[in-house]
C-alpha cells in the first residue's frame, strides 16, 4: 500500500460520520408497524365469502368501498360501490363518504379478481391494495370492516360489474 493511500484510508476513518436525517414529525413506521401487527389477527377473521360479501351488501346501511383509482374504479367496479381513492384517505374524507365509525363497510381490490387485466391487473400478493385499505381504515378508527377473502371472476353475472361514472358518494347511506 502507498503512503498517501494510507494517510487518505486514516483521514477518512477519522472524519466524523454523516448524521442520519432528523425523523419527519408527521411519519411514525414504528407506530405504522405496531398498528400492522396490531390488525393482523383481526383482519384473518374478517375475510369473507363472496356469499357473505354479497349478503351484507344487500343491508341498508353497509358500504361497499372501492378505494382503486377513480379511472380504474370508472372502468370497471362492483355494482353498489363507492369510490374513495386510498390516495385521498385522510379522516375528513373517509368521515364525509362512510359517516358513522361503526357502519359496516366492504372493501375489495383488483387481487380478488381471476381476470388479470383491465380494469384489474393484478398488484404483487404482498402490495394487494386490501391490505394498506383495512390496515387505514382501522387506523382511522373504522373497525367494522370485511373483507372480500376469494378470487372471482367479475365477469360473473353474480358480482354485477359495472362501469360509468361513480355514484355520488353520500355519509351513513
Amino acid at each position: 500500500m502507498s503512503r498517501a493511500f494510507l494517510i487518505a484510508l486514516l483521514l477518512a476513518a477519522a472524519a466524523p460520520a454523516t448524521a442520519a436525517p432528523a425523523p419527519i414529525p408527521t411519519v411514525d413506521y414504528p407506530a405504522f408497524q405496531r398498528l400492522t401487527r396490531d390488525v393482523r389477527d383481526y383482519r384473518a377473521r374478517r375475510l369473507v365469502t363472496w356469499t357473505r360479501f354479497e349478503a351484507l351488501a344487500k343491508r341498508k346501511d353497509t358500504l361497499v368501498l372501492d378505494a382503486r383509482s377513480a379511472d380504474a374504479f370508472a372502468a370497471g367496479h362492483i355494482r353498489g360501490a363507492v369510490n374513495l381513492p386510498f390516495t385521498d384517505f385522510t379522516a375528513a374524507s373517509l368521515a364525509q363518504v362512510i359517516g358513522r365509525r361503526g357502519r359496516p363497510i366492504l372493501i375489495y381490490c383488483n387481487n380478488n379478481f381471476a381476470n388479470d387485466r383491465a380494469p384489474v391487473p393484478l398488484k404483487r400478493a404482498e402490495l394487494a391494495l386490501n391490505i394498506q385499505t383495512f390496515i387505514n381504515l382501522v387506523g382511522y378508527g373504522y373497525r367494522n370492516v370485511y373483507e372480500l377473502g376469494e378470487v372471482i371472476d367479475f365477469n360473473d353475472a353474480k358480482v354485477g360489474w359495472v362501469s360509468g361514472p361513480p355514484p355520488l358518494a353520500r355519509a351513513g347511506r
